[in-house]
């Protein structure tokens, strides 16, 4: 089938629905929801036979769902109605939610269902809960209603009527906002994960107005709403029973109003007493042993990798590699693995490009000690998303493992035709050949684990979810460990090493590689400023990209049908 994806953005899920759809042999298509005429415009290039919208913020245009079968996803169980409806259900406490897949009316939400799910709503942030149980929920309806659409067409099946609730308001922020002197730190942690993501909590710090991000508990107490102190670079808070680790900020009224470190958007953080946090700080570098498997987590927010991030990072895992272990297995975080750079850091330094370069050799330095250890297997476990750096510092592990349903971003040009580190001219052609590598970097799209099992990019790709995935880590990593070929393994990979060496050493794939981005950062084009400066931003898109949108491509040709 021609699929037509209409959606506000290219975020997580309409990634995962592009991938699965694509797997099962349809044309999808993408077109960015700019305004009306855009829709129409797309509509007619196209002709889809379905038009599938995973993220929009307005309407479907009535010409369009009036002509053309309009399936919406929307975030909430049947009978839930209006756009913030994962929002209400955390800072409510709901146990259980759900998504419904719907067909577009004059009535919004109330159409007819072609699929809902369940499922239990754990306690976290709504873009966790939207990247995991949603897009789970979401991709399972979808597939359910296309398996319908044959018996839809024949009269043989009609999606059921709903009775839909009353519609329910955009959430304000006046109804997330937190009341330090009453609220517990359940409440007010359920405020703040509501809005983790975008928009945050608006509130007040230091005199200023501010939206607050990644939330977390911390054990301390206080007078309530009192600052308690700094941990890392986030902030302690006291509430009526217990106290809040905040880590991130954004001022709308500051010079540069994006989302940043709270140590950073506040510099009078710094000046603020240390506390313990009794452990890793949350999002920070953890490390556990279990037997001769050790485990090195870092669920960095949104998966960036800033040039500290990196340094403290390549200092656990020296510590690590010096351990007595025989397999060394990278976690990452639950979200993502890596993203690589921290654009949002280097937007706010007072160079960005003098950071951007701090940053990428970084990055660098983290993969070559990790392509260079010979003292133990090491593996590569992605329990969430990869892209661009990040997806390469992945590939730097001698095993790479993924969970059914992650996607990667094995690219860089997406972000002002950047060109690339972490040694990606070396570790991608070692796995999929030069013919292959330049393919996959020149088109610029998702990637499903699944598909990247098949090609070479990955070793293995397995569990439905988090919890079994992860079981299954550890149970593959004691087994590595326990194998008797690991002396040979370890053996096998040295001798690689030298041999790869002595045809071209790491520095030369290294230079190489950062003559192009010194290029990027400090050359005549500011193609790559630009576009980190629109991302950073949040600059609504004036256009959808070529590489998404099929039936804009030069030489498109109208379907017969």
């Amino acid at each position: 089938m021609r699929i037509l994806l209409l959606t506000h953005a290219f975020n997580s899920l309409t990634q995962r629905l592009f991938v699965e759809l694509q797997s099962l042999g349809h044309q999808v298509s993408v077109e960015f929801d700019i305004n009306d005429q855009v829709t129409r415009e797309a509509v007619a290039l196209f002709r889809p036979q379905l038009i599938l919208a995973p993220y929009l913020r307005r309407a479907i245009p009535e010409s369009v769902w009036r002509e053309h079968l309009c399936l919406v996803v929307h975030p909430g169980p049947v009978g839930d109605r209006g756009p913030s409806a994962l929002d209400w259900a955390i800072r409510d406490g709901e146990q259980q939610w759900g998504l419904t897949l719907l067909q577009a009316e004059a009535e919004m939400d109330a159409g007819p269902v072609w699929a809902s799910a369940t499922f239990p709503l754990r306690p976290a942030t709504k873009s966790s809960l939207y990247r995991n149980e949603v897009t789970e929920a979401a991709v399972a309806a979808v597939l359910e209603a296309l398996a319908r659409l044959p018996d839809h067409q024949a009269g043989r099946w009609r999606p059921a009527a709903q009775a839909p609730g009353p519609m329910r308001p955009l959430i304000r922020q006046s109804d997330r906002a937190i009341d330090w002197a009453h609220d517990t730190t359940a409440a007010a942690l359920a405020k703040l994960w509501s809005g983790d993501g975008f928009p945050g909590v608006r509130d007040t710090l230091f005199g200023g107005p501010c939206y607050l991000y990644d939330a977390h508990p911390f054990p301390a107490a206080g007078a309530r709403g009192d600052v308690l102190g700094r941990a890392g670079e986030g902030l302690v808070r006291a509430t009526v029973d217990g106290a809040l680790w905040i880590g991130q900020a954004r001022r709308p009224r500051a010079d540069l109003p994006i989302k940043l470190p709270l140590a950073q958007a506040f510099p009078e953080v710094e000046r603020l007493a240390e506390l313990d946090p009794g452990g890793a700080l949350p999002g920070g570098v953890g490390y556990e042993e279990v037997g001769p498997v050790g485990y090195l987590h870092f669920g960095l927010y949104n998966g960036a990798m800033g040039s500290k991030a990196c340094e403290g990072l390549l200092a656990a895992f020296d510590a690590a590699r010096r351990r007595p272990t025989r397999v060394l297995v990278l976690l990452g975080g639950e979200d993502f693995f890596s993203n690589g750079l921290d654009l949002n850091r280097i937007e706010a330094a007072v160079s960005p490009a003098d950071e951007s370069w701090r940053n990428i050799n970084a990055m660098d330095d983290l993969c070559r000690a990790i392509l260079t250890t010979d003292t133990q297997v090491t593996v590569s476990a992605l329990r969430g998303n990869a892209g661009a750096g990040g997806a390469f510092l992945a590939l730097a592990a001698d095993l790479v493992w993924a969970r059914r349903g992650v996607i990667l971003n094995p690219h860089y040009k997406n972000m002002g035709n950047l060109y690339g580190s972490e040694y990606w001219t070396y570790l991608l052609p070692r796995r999929l050949g030069e013919v292959q590598a330049a393919g996959l970097m020149a088109r610029r799209l998702p990637l499903g684990a699944a598909e990247a099992e098949r090609m070479g990019l990955l070793d293995a790709c397995f569990g439905d979810g988090l919890a079994g995935f992860e079981a299954e880590v550890r149970s593959r990593a004691a087994a590595l460990a326990a194998a008797e070929d690991h002396p040979h393994r370890l053996a096998d990979k040295a001798e690689r090493r030298v041999r790869d060496e002595a045809i071209r050493p790491l520095d030369g794939y290294r230079t190489e590689e950062l003559r192009h981005m010194q290029r990027n950062f400090f050359g005549f084009d500011p193609s790559y400023h630009v576009a980190r400066h629109y991302f950073v931003h949040k600059t609504p898109h004036s256009w959808t990209p070529r590489h998404l949108a099929i039936h804009r491509e030069l030489g498109w040709v109208v379907p017969a049908d």
